[in-house]
């Protein structure tokens, strides 16, 4: 199954949170930061949104950095989404 998100909604699959720190300590799941670099996996097609033109800046396979807590979890076919609106994303990492 498929996720087609409409007007300015954008689903991303997070990238796993780091397991050690850069001195090599070993955190545990409750240490673990909610991480904020999500990949896209799919864009919806942008246009008139609320008066206003929508262009959409991202792609599919863009790394982002999104809000903390923002957007709505969903679980399909075994794997965990999360669906923002485009305004959520705060950055493309390159």
């Amino acid at each position: 199954m498929n996720i087609k998100p409409l007007a300015d909604r954008v689903v991303l699959k997070l990238v796993e949170a780091e397991e050690t720190t850069k001195s090599g300590i070993i955190l545990a799941g409750s240490a673990k930061e909610k991480p904020e670099v999500a990949e896209v996996i799919a864009v919806g097609p942008g246009g008139t949104i609320d008066g206003k033109e929508v262009t959409m800046y991202v792609k599919v396979g863009d790394k982002v950095l999104t809000s903390k807590y923002s957007g709505t979890e969903v679980k399909l076919d075994g794997q965990e989404y999360t669906i923002v609106r485009q305004n959520d994303i705060l950055a493309i990492v390159e």
